[in-house]
Formats: C-alpha cells, sequence, structure tokens
C-alpha cells in the first residue's frame, strides 16, 4: 500500500492491521515520518516532534505485537497532543514566548492514560497562544493553514490537531474545548470533533475545578476513532470534582440508532447569532436531505437567554484565574487577546459573577426542558467559510461587527453553556468548497447516545455524494502565499538541556 494509502487508515485499522501483523508499528511510523516531512511544512500543523523516543517505542511495540503481548489497545499507534497539554520529555509551549523551553516532567492526565494503553506520543499540535481564540497562530511557531487551501484559517484552539488529521498526518489527535477549541477547527477540516460532557474526561489541572465551562476531548477523521480513543481517556481523578467514576466499557459498544425513529430539531443561528448566508443556505440543503430519512425534523428555539453576556463573564473569569496574577507583574507577558480577556475580568464584579452562573444554570434548565421533544438539535458549527489565516478573526458576519475576538464562534460556545455534548460531523462542502460541518447536540450527559446517532449520520453522509466527508489534495496543495513562520518573534527552543524556570500555565481556551 502507498504511503498515502496507509496515511489515510483509521486508527482503529492500523491497530487491526498490527495484530494480525500485516503492519508494524516501526513500519507504519516511517511511513508517519516520511508523510510529516513531506506535508507539514505546507500546513505547519505540528510543532515539537519526539522523533527518536518515537522509534525506539515503535521497536518496542513491534516486538510486543510479534510476541502477540500488546502493551495495551493503542500499542504502538502514533498520536498528536494539543500544545497546551504536557508532554513527559516534549516540549509544550502553550504557542507562548514565556513557555518556549518548558520541557514537563510529567504527561498531563489524559496523555498519561493514552501513553499507557501504548500510544506513541509523536508530536504536538499547533494552537493560538495559550488557546486565546478560533486562528491557530502565533509568536513561537508561527500558523496553522487549513490543508484545502493553505491561505486559509484551520480554526482553534485545536487548529493543529484537526490539520494534522485531516492532511493524514497522524490517525488520532488530542484537543480541549471551551468556546468550541474542539469543534469548529474540525468542522473547518472536515474531521470529527466531540465535546464531551463535564464529568466524562478528568481535568485535573483545570485552575477553577468547579466550572465545567472548559472540557477535554479527542479528535479523529471517523466516530468509530473517537468513540477508541474515549473508552481509554475517560474517567475520574480525584483533583477533578467533576469528573465522575464509570464502567471500563462505557465507549466500547455503541448502540444502533435507526434514523427513522430519530427526533430532529434544528436551528440556523442558535437564537440568532449572524451566520453568513452562503454557510445558511448550504445548512438548509442538509436539512432536506437529512428530513427524509428521520422520524421528523422540524425547526427550534434556541433563543435559551442572554448566551453571549454570560459565556462572556464566564471565559473572563477563567482567563482571569489563569493568567491574571502572571499579568499583574509581567503586564506584557501574553497577546492582545489574553490581555483583553484578563482585563474584561478584572472589570467585572462579584455580582456579575452571580449572574452569569445564575443565567447559565436557567439556561441549562431551559435547553433540558427542551431536549424533551428532541433526540438531538443539528446547527452549522462554523458561521463563516474559512477566511484568511493573517485575519485573526471573522470581523463581521451578516454586516454585524463582532464585539470582541471570539464573538463569531457563538454557535459553538452557546452549545457549551447548555451543557450537553456536542460533535460535529463533516457534512460536505460549502458554496466556497470548503469543508462543512455540521453541529449535533445532545441532552445533558448523553455521550453514548449522541455517539451512536453521529455513527449513524457519518454512514448517511458517506452515500451520498453531496455530504460525504471531503478529502484535501495534498499533492496539489500549494503553500501559503505568505510563509507560516513569518509571525514568529521568539521562536522554540528545543535543547533538551534547557528547562524552563516557568512553572506551566493553567489555561483557558
Amino acid at each position: 500500500m502507498s504511503v498515502a494509502g496507509l496515511m489515510a487508515l483509521s486508527a482503529r485499522d492500523v491497530l487491526s492491521r498490527f495484530a494480525d501483523r500485516r503492519l508494524t508499528p516501526s513500519d507504519y511510523l516511517a511511513v508517519c515520518l516520511e508523510r510529516i516531512s513531506e506535508v507539514n511544512p505546507k500546513i505547519n500543523a505540528l510543532t515539537a516532534i519526539d522523533t527518536h523516543r518515537a522509534i525506539r517505542e515503535a521497536a518496542q511495540a513491534t516486538s510486543r505485537w510479534s510476541a502477540r503481548t500488546p502493551k495495551g489497545p493503542l500499542d504502538g499507534l502514533p498520536i498528536g497532543v494539543k500544545d497546551l497539554q504536557d508532554t513527559q520529555g516534549l516540549l509544550t509551549s502553550h504557542g507562548s514566548p514565556r513557555m518556549r523551553t518548558h520541557v514537563p516532567e510529567n504527561d498531563f492526565p489524559m496523555v498519561a492514560r493514552l501513553r499507557d494503553a501504548g500510544a506513541i506520543i509523536l508530536a504536538k499540535t499547533n494552537v493560538p497562544e495559550c488557546g486565546a481564540g478560533g486562528n491557530s497562530r502565533n509568536p513561537v511557531w508561527g500558523a496553522t493553514a487549513n490543508p484545502f487551501d493553505a491561505n486559509l484559517i484551520a480554526g482553534g484552539s485545536s487548529g493543529g490537531s484537526a490539520a494534522a488529521l485531516a492532511a493524514n498526518l497522524l490517525p488520532v489527535c488530542t484537543g480541549s474545548d471551551t468556546g468550541g477549541s474542539l469543534r469548529l477547527p474540525a468542522a473547518l477540516c472536515g474531521v470529527v470533533g466531540f465535546r464531551p460532557s463535564v464529568d466524562v474526561i478528568a481535568h485535573p489541572t483545570r485552575p477553577l475545578g468547579w466550572s465545567g465551562v472548559s472540557v477535554l476531548g479527542p479528535m479523529t477523521r471517523t466516530v468509530d476513532d473517537l468513540t477508541l480513543i474515549l473508552s481509554i481517556s475517560h474517567g475520574y481523578h480525584p483533583d477533578d470534582p467533576l469528573s465522575a467514576r464509570s464502567s471500563e466499557t462505557r465507549f466500547t459498544t455503541l448502540s444502533d440508532v435507526d434514523l427513522s425513529t430519530l427526533r430532529v430539531g434544528y436551528s440556523e443561528d442558535f437564537g440568532g447569532a449572524p451566520v453568513d448566508p452562503a454557510i445558511r443556505k448550504t445548512f438548509r440543503d442538509r436539512i432536506e436531505k437529512i428530513a427524509t430519512h428521520v422520524q421528523n425534523c422540524r425547526p427550534v428555539d434556541l433563543d435559551l437567554g442572554n448566551m453571549d453576556q454570560c459565556f462572556d463573564i464566564l471565559r473572563a473569569e477563567s482567563f482571569l484565574a489563569a493568567f491574571g496574577e502572571v499579568i499583574r507583574t509581567e503586564p506584557t507577558a501574553f497577546g492582545f487577546d489574553i490581555q483583553t480577556n484578563v482585563e474584561l475580568g478584572r472589570s467585572m464584579s462579584l455580582a456579575d459573577r452571580a449572574w452569569a452562573h445564575v443565567e447559565q444554570t436557567r439556561i441549562l434548565r431551559r435547553f433540558n426542558a427542551l431536549m424533551q421533544d428532541f433526540d438531538v438539535i443539528l446547527l452549522p458549527t462554523a458561521p463563516v467559510s474559512p477566511f484568511p489565516w493573517t485575519q485573526g478573526h471573522a470581523a463581521e458576519i451578516e454586516g454585524q461587527s463582532m464585539d470582541i475576538y471570539y464573538r463569531w464562534l457563538a454557535l459553538t460556545y452557546r452549545g457549551s453553556l447548555a451543557g450537553g455534548p456536542s460533535i460535529t460531523l463533516p457534512c460536505g462542502r460549502d458554496p466556497h468548497g470548503m469543508p462543512f460541518g455540521l453541529q449535533v447536540l445532545g441532552a445533558v450527559r448523553s455521550d453514548e447516545a449522541l455517539l451512536a446517532t453521529a455513527k449513524s449520520l457519518e454512514t448517511l453522509f458517506a452515500g451520498n455524494p453531496d455530504m460525504a466527508r471531503p478529502c484535501p489534495d495534498m499533492t496539489s496543495l500549494t503553500p501559503s502565499d505568505i510563509d507560516l513562520r513569518s509571525i514568529v518573534t521568539h521562536p522554540p527552543i528545543m535543547d533538551r538541556n534547557v528547562q524552563s524556570k516557568t512553572a506551566p500555565l493553567g489555561t483557558a481556551v
């Protein structure tokens, strides 16, 4: 099989080939490294790469598979880890000049679970500085480009993960999501991004342990691969009071969902958020196609409250907790977007915070009442087609100016407030030829049911040329008109002997 063919395999297919010895981890890693060497310079999705350790670990995994004694279900599978998540011995910069020498001594807990299952932590995936925003560019590594057009954004903050998956550099990547950081880039790059319920994957490094706005999750090319990673990474941790104990087999087998029994609600704009007319038209077309396969499909009013102001306060609160003290002593320690959120947090009162938490509770209860009549709710994931990566964010949509850099993410962050799990599935292309992502919301803590429905929808889409997952042609992709690393002002320091004297940051994305 060709390099391109091997790299297009799902994670489950790769592991199956390891098991029946049609493929070895060492051979697969060599193909990964060849693909990365050829393609990554075009899109800048991967940052630090741990080649020597990966080669050693792949050889060990090859021996174990040969002896039929794999370390775990992921033995020998190379993966990418978002550059906000610590990786033992591998530079974890957060895209921040302040952290460009930080080589952690320990793995982030979710990463540790994947490594314990046999995964090879091959590379870090690019992010905006400290995960702030929907465009993955920073002064340490530069910008990540969309694999469908290197002049356009890949999204953020898990943009490096999405671009790496779409370009078939790796079979699995990790991410995190506060206002859409898993779902938005997955949609813009044509892959699958899942925001689980807050109890699913423990997040013991979250600065505000009792706030469930920020969660961790996987990103893959298929729902089956998503459930594979969830089956390993889910679980309780005592330092995350919102995580919960669950059966080890929670995500190993999904029930089959008959789409003809499905009650579907849909909204073009999540209660009035601005959405580009071309995206609205594409969404309507998808709804028409889906409607003939489900029990019923009807519009739903998702005006659940003052969602924008509520999110502003909760987001600012988390940024103030993560970065406020550093900025107080080092005012220029971080870029403009992070400073903006910290300043917003300082301008707020205890009364503002109390109102936001009360309002989020009201939003949750209104959403719960609404979901009594629906199994899932469908929306667009992104309100616009990808725009140039040189532009920090979408400044105007439908004639409405965005008052802050993340306002264009309302379709996803409003769902974060509602509290239920949500997933974005690739669903064909938009009128500009770029991937179109369909967002699917489930009831609170209905993760297994939502994933089962997503699997059935994915199968439906695959059979329709207008809705099937698009794949970029990396052989014909031309480089960005502007060098993706032209914005680097503080390049990483890769010397393993240089250790950061800066404590790891809490992150808010």
